[in-house]
Formats: structure tokens, sequence, C-alpha cells
């Protein structure tokens, strides 16, 4: 089964997205904030990471950075989960370290193809 870590500072989408993973079979753990992110994969070491990138505390920006920088968790797939859907803004979150991106308000299925492509399932 498959460990997915769900970061978003709106506890609405946070749920939403950890009960629609639960309901996809997937094993999940919440977070709020980029720091509490980090510290949950350093523990956990969870084999996805749908990450907003808008937070308090610590962005996520800053918290892909310190998870692809340390040999522990580089290995975890990330998926940027954001509003930011600006021209430049997929290149800027794919080049933080992401594996994939996924605009707001959230395509359930195209999310899970997301991860069967970048999962190898």
């Amino acid at each position: 089964m498959i460990h997915v870590l769900v970061v978003d500072d709106a506890e609405l989408n946070r749920k939403l997205l950890a009960d629609y993973m639960l309901y996809e079979g997937f094993t999940v753990t919440e977070a709020e904030n980029g720091e509490q992110a980090v510290h949950l994969a350093k523990e956990l070491k969870p084999a996805l990471i749908l990450m907003d990138i808008q937070m308090p505390i610590l962005d996520g920006y800053s918290a892909i950075k310190i998870l692809k920088s340390d040999p522990a968790t580089q290995h975890i797939k990330i998926i940027a989960i954001t509003s930011f859907a600006m021209k430049g803004d997929r290149e800027k979150i794919l080049n933080s370290g992401c594996d994939a991106y996924i605009a707001k308000p959230i395509d359930m299925h195209g999310l899970i193809e997301q991860i069967e492509t970048i999962m190898e399932l």
C-alpha cells in the first residue's frame, strides 16, 4: 500500500485530498504546513507527497528544497498542488524538484493519472 503525505494549510482542501486518497486505497498522513511536512517525511518516509506551495511557517518551495537535498528523503515523489497557475508557474514548480504539478481546483481523475505515472503503477 502506498503511503501519501497530504500537505495543505487549508483544512478543507487537506481533508478533501486525504479522504479521496483513502478512498483510492492509499495510506494517508496529513500536515498543515511545510515544517510539519519535512518532519513527517523524514520520520515516516512516505512514497508520495501532495504538497501545497503557498503555506505559512514554511512554504512548499522551501520544504521541497529541504526534502530533495536530503539523501534520506530525496527519493520521495512530490506532486505540487497549487493555485499558482500563471504563465511560468508550472516550470518554476517543476524546476524546484517536484515530479508533477496539479493546479487548483483539482481534477481528481487527473491527479490519479499523475500519481499512476510518477509512481509507475
